[in-house]
């Protein structure tokens, strides 16, 4: 086994794939991908629903067939994919790994790529109240269980918050037989996206209420009831406000968090809204030579949108590992969101890395109609957007042309959201 390559990507998924692929099309000559699972395509293996390529590929796919679709073109442009292997350290350009058939495993990287994905927030990470029962899991982990082992987790189902797994797998459940009784969402908005809302909770009729939380489980060696409430806006329960479900499962839709500990341990900046790798325009991070994409650096509501940002990171790697990129890029312009713009992605642009244009990727906290988005470098408005829609669950992107970017004369630019009528 090789030793050395020009790129090393840390795991298998719709991320690493892609960017394997994009550093092999833009002249890497040796590619290893480390994937921990023992296939790759990540969460796309369980994930049987249709939905995705609709941007990438112009048609409707399912997870595994989208996922398929990278394993064969990686496989044909030469890329080597180490499977059941996990990643213990990324030192520099270093990659420590092991596995049960060669043990402990070293491999240096002209450059390296970082795509470890992200988890869910279990129990714990939300304190939810009262009993300990069996019953109780995350929606991914019920969707492998269902999808791929076979198991059926449950018949009276409860499910706990509105991100887009657990909305999906309000329809599954249904349409395995089982009764889902509620979706219970603590913020006064879905965090799902709208398309999900409607094929998966208003076509089949499973009531969503917003502004509510669990405030007990009962349940001695499985769940059997699950109480929940109103929240005010401080989101504590209204007494009296109190409502019952008889169930024996609780599915966790609560958040994921980016898988960031190989990135903490390599001394790479994190920021603190996304909790993922501050990155500049072409997704390297602040240690050279070591980019990062995908939902390692900020969770993402779409694939395609994951694939066209490890595509860019890919190449860049490429481009790093051939001699032609370097962390010096002329002047540094950081790009800060402005309430309710909560982050973006990059965080920052080495104008002299920047060819043509630059995206940047953000998501709002609360829920627009019509709208704009304002791009200011201080007082100065250097281009803006129109938008007639921007919620929380959908992530947005606008695309800024350098020569717009050169007219910026400060260190930092502000991205803000502004609703047309107030602007007015």
């Amino acid at each position: 086994m090789r030793t050395e390559y020009d790129v090393v990507v840390v795991g298998g998924g719709p991320a690493g794939l892609a960017a394997a692929c994009s550093a092999k099309e833009a002249g890497a000559k040796e590619v290893l991908v480390i994937e921990r699972d023992k296939e790759a395509g990540g969460i796309l293996n369980q994930c049987i629903h249709n939905g995705f390529g609709l941007h990438y590929f112009k048609e409707e796919l399912t997870g595994p067939e989208y996922a398929g679709r990278f394993i064969k073109k990686a496989v044909e442009l030469g890329v080597t994919i180490l499977l059941d292997t996990m990643v213990l350290s990324v030192e520099g350009h270093k990659v420590t790994a092991c596995n049960a058939q060669d043990g402990l495993l070293v491999f240096t990287g002209g450059a390296v790529v970082l795509a470890m994905g992200c988890r869910e927030r279990t129990r714990g990470a939300v304190a939810i109240p009262g009993d300990r029962p069996a019953g109780i899991l995350t929606a991914g982990t019920a969707q492998r269980y269902i999808n791929m082992e076979g198991w059926m987790v449950g018949r009276r189902v409860v499910i706990l918050g509105s991100g887009d797994i657990g909305l999906i797998m309000a329809r599954r459940m249904t349409l395995e037989g089982a009764k889902v009784l509620a979706c219970i969402e603590l913020m006064p908005y879905c965090n799902g996206l709208n398309r999900n809302i409607v094929q998966c909770l208003e076509d089949y009729g499973i009531p969503l209420y917003l502004s509510h939380t669990i405030t007990n489980v009962e349940g001695l060696h499985r769940v059997e009831r699950i109480t929940a409430a109103k929240v005010g806006p401080d989101r504590k329960p209204i007494l009296g406000t109190e409502l019952y479900f008889d169930c024996d499962t609780l599915l966790l839709s609560v958040g994921l968090i980016p898988e960031n500990e190989l990135t903490k341990e390599a001394g790479i900046p994190l920021d603190a809204v996304t909790k993922g790798a501050v990155v500049y325009e072409n997704m390297e991070t602040g240690r050279d030579g070591v980019f990062s994409c995908g939902n390692v650096v900020h969770v993402h509501d779409l694939v395609d949108f994951v694939t066209a940002e490890s595509e860019r990171a890919g190449a860049a790697a490429a481009a790093y590992a051939k001699g032609k990129s370097s962390q010096e890029g002329g002047k540094t312009i950081y790009i800060q969101g402005e309430d309710p713009v909560t982050y973006t992605v990059p965080q920052a642009i080495r104008m002299g890395h920047v060819t043509g244009q630059v995206e940047i990727s953000f998501r709002v906290n609360r829920s627009f109609k019509d709208s704009e988005i304002q791009v200011r470098d201080k007082e100065k408005l250097l281009c803006r957007f129109s938008r007639s829609h921007m919620a929380p669950g959908e992530m947005e992107h606008i695309t800024i042309p350098k020569v717009l970017l050169d007219r910026a004369v400060g260190e930092e630019i502000k991205v803000k959201a502004v609703e047309k009528e107030a602007k007015a």
